[in-house]
């Protein structure tokens, strides 16, 4: 099968250029034929300004996307993101190259120009479902009205263009729960489908994880994500001997760094095979988000590497992870973190572990993932 992805890459590594990289890599590996026009976003201020000043209609980006179907000719069209480089436009092309056009949906971009439902260190409907005028008043795109209209515009017209009425044949969300979210945003519940990710096997642990005395949290220093809860709980917690390493860089690494106690490490951005050789040898891992997590790539990575998860309950995490290889609580509740750190003594860490090792073979596998895509593209192409 021949299959085009279109993607813009972000400034700073995320884990649905991960998705789109996995992906491809599976999907040729199965014998299938897999283009990709990935473009960069700017990283510069004023190249950044300019592209998302073309965001509502990109024709360099339109025209790029004409020119690799016509030469490509692929069977299906696979949409990742196309904020801001790529901008619907593409997806407009695409849609009315008479190809069958499938869209990932990483983020509700789509209802929310801030992407994550977070404003002012709570979980944000304000837009859901209504126009994203709100936004702009609040100056959700990074703290710019200016920027936060060009973006509320780029949704308007988005939903002019019938991306989400007729455009996308497939609409794919990453879990049930950021499918119920899609649908209050005015996805089409009759053209949304589940598919989870998938990583690669890093292979079995040398060792289990009780022997280790490393907790791992992995994930952008950002508001919102709860690494400043999590340092918070480290301090309530009475045993010297474990430490936390959190892996990841973002806006609040110098408050955390200044507000972190004895036993923190902040070791800032690593790349992804240095993340998953510590994930190799952790005891554990702790996502603490505070916001609507729509996956959470990290957590199947954990899962592969046989750690426990430590995670919140208000996203996806207790879904995506299952009961065995999961403590979940409240978000914002370091009391409960810290507890629930202490909780994994030996036994309980090794035996978590093994259960999300076997979940991840179940279900998280390239060989899972790809016959979940096939499936996919059958059925567009079919209809």
């Amino acid at each position: 099968m021949k299959i085009l992805q279109l993607h813009a890459r972000y400034r700073i590594a995320a884990g649905e250029d991960s998705v789109v990289e996995n992906e491809a890599s599976a999907l040729r590996g199965a014998g299938h034929d897999v283009e990709q026009l990935i473009v960069p976003n700017p990283t510069s201020t004023g190249p950044a300004i300019a592209a998302l000043a073309r965001s509502p209609h990109n024709r360099h980006a339109a025209a790029a996307v004409r020119r690799v179907i016509a030469r490509f000719r692929p069977e299906v069209v696979h949409v990742h993101n196309t904020w801001f480089a790529l901008s619907s436009s593409a997806v407009d092309v695409a849609a009315s190259s008479g190809v069958p056009v499938v869209m990932t949906l990483h983020n509700y971009r789509l209802g929310c120009i801030a992407a994550d439902l977070f404003r002012g260190g709570a979980v944000c409907t304000a837009c859901v479902g209504r126009s994203p005028v709100r936004g702009v008043v609040h100056a959700c795109y990074r703290g710019s009205r200016t920027q936060s209209a060009i973006h509320a515009a780029e949704v308007a017209i988005t939903r002019r263009r019938g991306v989400l009425d007729r455009s996308v044949a497939r609409f794919v969300a990453p879990s049930t729960f950021m499918a119920d979210r899609l649908v209050d945003i005015g996805v089409p519940e009759d053209r949304l489908v589940v598919k989870a990710h998938f990583v690669h096997d890093p292979g079995p642990r040398l060792a289990p994880p009780s022997e280790s005395d490393e907790v791992l949290c992995v994930g952008r220093l950002a508001p919102g994500k709860g690494v400043d809860t999590l340092v918070a709980a480290w301090s309530l917690r009475d045993d010297p001997s474990s430490r936390l390493v959190v892996v990841g860089d973002g806006p609040d690494r110098d408050t955390l760094a200044a507000t972190a106690g004895a036993g923190v490490e902040l070791v800032g951005w690593s790349d992804r095979d240095e993340v998953t050789e510590r994930l190799l040898r952790a005891r554990a891992l702790v996502m603490p988000s505070e916001l609507y997590e729509t996956f959470g790539m990290v957590l199947i990575e954990a899962m592969s590497a046989g750690l426990p998860v430590i995670a919140t309950t208000v996203a996806a995490a207790r879904s995506i992870v299952g009961p065995d290889g999961i403590i979940a609580v409240g978000p914002g509740d370091r009391v409960a973190l810290a507890g629930a750190i202490d909780a994994l003594d030996d036994d309980t860490t090794d035996r978590m572990g093994a259960a999300n090792r076997m979940s991840y073979l179940d279900r998280y596998t390239p060989e899972v993932g790809v016959a979940a895509l096939e499936a996919l593209y059958d059925g567009v192409r079919s209809s």
